[in-house]
């Protein structure tokens, strides 16, 4: 069925139960909420921004804004766009969309004006809906953008060139609009993480959502006393499907701003969250401030915390090492996917299977997997080759796109670009992306597998490893390291470090710098290769 069957259902059955929590503790709430209120001791601290609704104003503000659409000429098959930032309506305005039949168009909030004119007009949208810290991007282009379009304002003040999204559906019926929506109806599209170039647009159906949904809460068993934190961009296929296992299972989230490891660890203790999602980045900030005694355990209510999961990019041993030492009750799970299939969990290891961390783990729920060579022939077990799934979250197309269409989907199975190999009890290692193998002196090297040995270094905190160019071997290994706050480090002593891996292994340089990351916490290699790669050391050594 649909996933807007699901809010529909816990509308009826849980009316009064609260759904979601926004929560920002570095802005202070102007209707000054008592902490008394919020369940807090009195303190001098202001009192943090928090806004929450239950499952039934959530599906009336869905409602509303279903019949909006209806009633402004969006049909079905339509596609609106959304471009806000975490909050209250995000989710609601969604599945408004999806209510009315049409296609919701989540969008990076990174993008810049080019990048967003560029991906509305490469998805046909028909819709912009966008929040306050936009109006500049928009506007930059609103000429453009409005022809043939309606772009609608989600906050006070509306700018001249829009129209106010409270304003519109205030009046507007709660009613459900009682399209005929099925499972092969399109839903969404997303967009690639544009590493190659401008973004790609990604149609799924309604089934592809309703996978989604339905595995996270298989996967996590996720019920409905569990509490979901979600940090990450809803935009972005993780946070949404994430956070879907807890519309199936009828239970709250809280949609937190802020990634500091105080703010992450306190909301967990004040919101008694029992779910966290978190990328790398962010689990090491904590272990680091627990390290540094800038946090201390005994200090919060983390009890009831149950599962800490780890997804949209490889993830280190080390890192869960630590996190086991310091909370060795914890389920653990990491979850592999693409927005091609509809986001993480085509892949997953498992809360049982931590003696395999390292392993992005086995098929998910109702996934098959395959590792093929250039010719699509399965390779035997151990060897490398080109990870493939296939399973009901597949996507249609890339939209407008048959070509880059046909290089991906082939039989209906997606090759999904990553380098894997697959161990004797059938659990999937992830090598690399194809793209990112460093081919030098005809051997192939894995940056991951060197950024896994140098993250167990005392001193790094995070690292990145891109090929340059070598007139000798072709390519060459640089290592990016960033060093963890407060400590020095030369590369002399990485290099002594490294001494334990092969030679042709070996970082040929080695740069101290920080590793740029984007909104899900992958890292960002093509920036890395455009600033150090071969046309930069031919710069280099033409100023020598």
């Amino acid at each position: 069925m649909p996933v807007m069957e699901y809010l529909e259902r816990n509308a009826k059955l849980y009316p009064d139960e609260v759904a979601l929590v926004e929560l920002n503790p570095d802005e202070q709430d102007n209707r000054r909420t008592t902490w008394k209120e919020y369940g807090l001791i009195e303190s001098d601290r202001f009192t943090p921004y928090r806004r929450e609704i239950t499952w039934s104003v959530f599906d009336e503000k869905a409602n509303r804004f279903a019949n909006m659409l209806i009633g402004r000429g969006i049909k079905k098959g339509d596609k609106v766009a959304i471009l806000m930032y975490n909050c209250l309506e995000w989710l609601p305005i969604y599945f408004g969309v999806l209510k009315a039949g049409a296609i919701a168009v989540p969008f990076n909030f990174r993008y810049d004006a080019e990048e967003i004119l560029y991906c509305v007009e490469l998805a046909e949208v028909d819709m912009v809906v966008f929040g306050p810290a936009f109006i500049g991007r928009i506007e930059a282009d609103a000429e453009k953008l409005s022809k043939g379009r309606l772009l609608i304002y989600v906050g006070d003040n509306c700018p001249s060139f829009a129209e106010s999204y409270h304003e519109l559906v205030a009046d507007c019926s709660s009613k459900n609009p009682g399209l005929d929506i099925t499972e092969e109806d399109f839903g969404a599209i997303y967009f690639s993480s544009g590493t190659t170039g401008f973004p790609k647009a990604i149609l799924h159906k309604h089934l592809s959502l309703t996978q989604a949904a339905e595995m996270e809460q298989k996967h996590h068993e996720t019920g409905r006393e569990d509490t979901f934190l979600c940090i990450p961009p809803l935009y972005h296929t993780g946070a949404k499907f994430h956070w879907m296992g807890s519309l199936v299972a009828g239970s709250k989230a809280v949609l937190l701003k802020g990634t500091r490891p105080e703010t992450i660890i306190e909301t967990v203790s004040k919101e008694k969250c029992t779910i966290v999602w978190l990328l790398v980045p962010w689990a090491q900030d904590i272990l680091d401030a627990l390290d540094r005694g800038d946090m201390k355990l005994e200090d919060y209510e983390l009890a009831q915390w149950r599962l800490m999961h780890i997804g949209a990019q490889p993830v280190p041993p080390s890192l869960i090492k630590r996190w086991k030492a310091y909370f060795p009750d914890h389920d653990y799970d990491t979850n592999y996917g693409l927005s091609e299939s509809t986001g993480p969990g085509c892949v997953h290891l498992g809360m049982g299977n931590i003696h395999k961390v390292g392993a992005i783990g086995v098929p998910g729920y109702r996934w098959q997997c395959k590792i093929v060579d250039e010719a699509g022939v399965e390779v035997p077990d151990g060897e490398v080759g080109e990870l493939c799934v296939f399973g009901p979250g597949v996507m249609t197309c890339y939209y407008n796109n048959p070509e880059a269409t046909a290089e991906t989907i082939k039989d209906g199975w997606l090759y999904t670009g990553d380098m894997a190999r697959l161990d004797e009890d059938g659990f999937i290692f992830l090598v690399d992306r194809k793209k990112d193998v460093i081919v030098s002196g005809g051997e192939n090297i894995y940056p991951v597998q060197i950024e896994d040995f140098i993250r167990k270094f005392d001193k790094v905190k995070d690292v990145a490893v891109i090929g340059l160019s070598d007139r000798r071997l072709g390519e060459k290994t640089a290592a990016i390291i960033e060093i963890k706050d407060g400590m020095e480090c030369t590369e002399q002593e990485i290099e002594e470090f490294c001494l334990e891996l092969p030679r042709y292994k070996r970082p040929k340089e080695i740069i101290f710098a920080e590793i740029p990351r984007n909104a899900t916490g992958k890292i960002e290699k093509p920036r890395l290769r455009k600033m150090y790669g071969a046309d930069n050391l031919v710069a280099k050594e033409n100023m020598a």
